[in-house]
């Protein structure tokens, strides 16, 4: 595993070590809300995510991270964190995955990305922009992790919005399915048998967004 993948954007993942358990995935667990971004004109531009990082490792994230205010953080006081993250980020792709019609649509680079620290948890604010806009009848969006390292769960209410989109645009999201008892034991396993970069076992588990438009 991949010093990058091992911090999952945070530049700290020997926390998997120390604070969590090492015997199974996964190790960090992240609460996602997103906006489907969508032009003027009805084409879909991007996708801004907000993504809630767990009590425990957001606070071992923190450690060292100087503070004028005890308990608060201020955005800029969380500019060098922020940058870490979405730097590390394009190495696994954003853990965000596009089709339009069938065909793989390509993000670009984050734009308008900051961190924020509230109840507790660190929020990654960050867009990301479609390098070549669509107007597609059928849009899919997949946000997981391929090695399971980290959970991506969709936040209970309200998690994904459209902003923008043609009032005709139907939305359609899923939240991943229960592994069963087979695939919870090779989870289990996932630290001596990593998944390798073919294997499509985590794709199983990802959170499905769907935009149906006439």
């Amino acid at each position: 595993m991949s010093r990058i993948r091992s911090i999952i954007c945070l530049a700290l993942l020997f926390l998997a070590g120390t604070l969590m358990s090492a015997s199974a995935h996964p190790h960090v667990w992240v609460t996602i809300r997103s906006e489907i971004l969508y032009t003027p004109d009805g084409v879909m531009s991007g996708i801004r995510h907000a993504w809630t990082f767990d009590d425990m490792f957001s606070a071992y994230a923190l450690q060292g991270i100087h503070h004028a205010t005890k308990g608060q953080y201020t955005r800029e006081e969380l500019n060098a964190l922020a940058e870490v993250n979405v730097t590390s980020l394009k190495e696994n792709d954003y853990f965000t995955y596009a089709k339009a019609d069938g065909k793989k649509a390509t993000f670009s680079d984050p734009v308008d990305y900051w961190l924020e620290y509230k109840d507790s948890a660190l929020i990654l604010h960050f867009t990301l922009p479609l390098k070549t806009p669509v107007a597609a009848k059928a849009m899919l969006i997949e946000v997981y992790d391929p090695t399971i390292f980290v959970d991506f769960g969709l936040a209970k209410d309200q998690p994904v919005a459209l902003a923008g989109a043609p009032a005709s645009c139907q939305l359609i999201v899923d939240s991943p399915r229960t592994p069963t008892a087979d695939e919870q034991l090779r989870m289990s396993q996932l630290d001596q048998n990593p998944l390798d970069s073919l294997d499509t076992f985590g794709q199983g588990f990802s959170n499905k967004i769907r935009i149906k438009c006439p």
